[in-house]
């Protein structure tokens, strides 16, 4: 990675200036990191609370993971061309007002469009948050600072569900997103103060403003038309209208890309065939989570009658024996190869899947809920650390950055797709997702098609993914490489960049 010359900053992870600027980072990517999961436990009270129903339910959670997908990657470019502390600011203040905006939305259109702003300031923060530790800390503790930024910010992701479920038990879904505006301003405050100015002097060209825009308008025209579709039928003008839409943005794309002198996505990296391979397993892999996370707490809620706090909690074991297990299947995986457990893993999630899809009316959380779970967080645990080492391990050092991003983008493109089809090849039709009647044969059915991504990926794992990367040499830390966009994932999308130091 490239930091601002000779002069930059080489902060050390003990001393105060340090920890100082893990901070900044870790409160501002747990911003997005919550409020891409604190949502879900508030719907059935939005839902109530602004008349809304399933299809407005499923954009206020996919206007905030569009513009995000679409837009990370840029996100990552502005940071180096302009400064990686200035993005991250103004990421961080773009988002504080759109999530004032979310809180005191009258209606549910108004909702979503502060949900897509949202999104834009988590595009913009985000890239930069992992960018800035590189970037700052010294060669021998960019490892310790950025393993614990990942799980300290992993810790903010398990935490939503629950803070989601307490403040709609205590007052209502609004506080879910004004929570997030002084936390917004310490997190300024601290980095005005605290976090050096860098950007990358190889970041040469123009931004590929073309290529974001064909990509948003691909995701979003996809998003929309599969959205609308249980409604307005798939002969629908604006259904069709809205698809042809997406697949023409998403082919301009690519298109552009391809052609681009400083494009975006350099396609080139998809030469490499483990990481070609890795990236579609991501997909599936993920495109069944987006559904589990989205429909099992609405599930519990509208379907088992449990209180928001605790469908909060529910999941919570999942992301506790990430914590605890993924160093252990990283450090597994490179010694016996990344597609023994890239293949194991979607199959016991799979299992749990299966288990879950039997959750209906009246469970008990300790009999039919936490085994479930704790398999899928077995699964999980066993999957994701080697599939994000991967990603990153099969392409040289140099697009390392670029690795990590469009990983980042391919999942949350797949949840984002996830969340749109789901209700529909679900067979929820025009029903409900707040309506018991309506939803509990939808879940069952979702659920099981999850269940057979996640086995297509295993599938995928074993014919694409190789059973051992090959060794290549580091390079030098004299030598610069362009860091174009270096993120982190999800909740269950830990970072990869301190395996790889």
């Amino acid at each position: 990675m490239t930091t601002s010359g000779a002069s930059a900053p080489a902060l050390r992870y003990g001393q105060a200036a340090g920890r100082w600027v893990l901070l900044a980072t870790v409160l501002g990517s747990g911003l997005t990191f919550i409020d891409a999961t604190v949502v879900n436990i508030a719907l059935p009270d939005i839902g109530e609370s602004l008349g809304a129903g399933t299809a407005a339910l499923q954009w206020t959670v996919n206007g905030y993971t569009l513009s995000l997908a679409a837009l990370i990657l840029l996100g990552g470019s502005l940071g180096d061309r302009f400064g990686r502390k200035r993005i991250f600011l103004l990421g961080v203040a773009w988002f504080a007002v759109a999530s004032l905006l979310c809180a005191v939305a009258p209606t549910v259109g108004m909702l979503v469009a502060a949900r897509l702003l949202q999104g834009v300031g988590g595009a913009l923060l985000t890239p930069g948050a992992l960018a800035i530790l590189e970037a700052s800390f010294h060669p021998d503790d960019r490892a310790k600072a950025i393993g614990a930024w990942s799980g300290l910010a992993g810790v903010a992701g398990a935490l939503g569900p629950f803070l989601g479920g307490w403040l709609v038990e205590i007052a209502s879904w609004r506080l879910i997103f004004l929570i997030n505006v002084p936390v917004a301003l310490l997190v300024c405050a601290v980095a005005v103060r605290h976090i050096p100015e860098t950007r990358d002097p190889g970041a040469v060209g123009g931004l590929d403003a073309t290529g974001a825009v064909l990509g948003a308008l691909g995701l979003a025209g996809l998003t929309y038309g599969f959205t609308a579709w249980p409604e307005l039928g798939p002969a629908s003008a604006v259904v069709l209208g809205s698809l042809g839409l997406g697949v023409a943005g998403m082919a301009g794309f690519v298109v552009v890309e391809w052609r681009s002198a400083h494009p975006m996505l350099p396609l080139g990296i998809f030469r490499s065939r483990a990481f070609s391979a890795t990236n579609v397993v991501t997909f599936v892999v993920y495109a069944a989570l987006g559904g589990v996370f989205f429909l099992v707490v609405l599930n519990l809620q509208v379907v088992s009658g449990f209180p928001p706090l605790d469908a909060g909690l529910a999941l919570l074991p999942v992301t506790v024996l990430m914590l605890l297990l993924s160093a252990r299947a990283g450090a597994l995986a490179q010694r016996i190869g990344p597609r023994i457990p890239m293949t194991a893993g979607p199959v016991v999630c799979a299992g749990a899947l299966v288990l879950l899809a039997r959750i209906g009316a009246g469970p008990s959380y300790l009999r039919d809920v936490l085994p479930p779970v704790v398999l899928l967080g077995l699964g999980l645990s066993l999957t994701v650390a080697p599939l994000t080492a991967t990603a990153l391990g099969s392409v040289d050092d140099r697009h390392a950055g670029i690795a990590s991003g469009v990983n980042n983008a391919v999942a949350r493109a797949a949840g984002l797709l996830a969340v749109a089809v789901l209700p529909l090849a679900a067979g929820l039709g025009t029903g409900s997702l707040t309506d018991p009647v309506a939803l509990a044969p939808a879940y069952r059915t979702a659920m099981l098609i999850c269940a057979g991504l996640l086995l297509a990926g295993a599938v995928i794992a074993v014919i694409g993914v190789p059973a051992a990367l090959r060794g290549r040499e580091p390079e030098p830390e004299t030598s610069p490489v362009r860091v174009h966009c270096a993120v982190a994932g999800t909740p269950l999308h830990p970072h990869s960049d301190a395996e790889r130091d």
